[in-house]
């Protein structure tokens, strides 16, 4: 680095900084009026165009989501639900309405759970499956303390 510092005249790496930053407002100041214009309306129609590009996103997104909540999409479900139609519909930026409901039917048709539809539940698991917890013992459950009125009754603790 020094050495390259040497080479092109610079004792060190502040005037090589202060060199080009002096020839840059040189530069700048030689601009013309007209070219400061130019270099102005140039990033006005870049702005403009990054606005554009903004709107256009935002008009896709909300064409998709009116399609995913018109057929009964909501909350987490409907968010969920425009990232998959985003997903299905990556290669076609610029879908219609048209094609983003075809998809957002194909959508429904796959995934109802995300449109307030349930799938066949599946029945519980019989008893004394792993699924279903234990097996009943069947009757009706003693009261608490039975056992211990019975077992004094039975010593002559109580009568009755």
């Amino acid at each position: 680095m020094k050495k390259l510092l040497g080479d092109l005249g610079f004792d060190n790496s502040e005037a090589l900084t202060e060199f080009i930053t002096t020839k840059r407002e040189a530069e700048q100041a030689a601009l013309s009026e007209v070219e400061r214009r130019e270099q102005a309306a140039e990033e006005k129609l870049r702005a403009a165009e990054a606005r554009e590009a903004q709107a256009a996103a935002k008009e896709r997104a909300a064409v998709r989501r009116s399609a995913l909540a018109g057929l009964g999409a909501a909350g987490d479900d409907l968010n969920d639900a425009v990232l998959l139609i985003d997903r299905a519909l990556a290669d076609q930026p610029e879908a219609d309405e048209e094609a983003v409901a075809t998809a957002a039917q194909q959508l429904k048709e796959r995934r109802p759970e995300l449109f307030g539809q349930t799938r066949e539940a599946t029945p519980p698991a019989p008893g004394g499956s792993p699924a279903g917890g234990p097996p009943s013992r069947g009757g009706v459950p003693p009261k608490p303390g039975a056992a211990g009125l019975e077992m004094a009754r039975r010593r002559g603790f109580v009568s009755g």
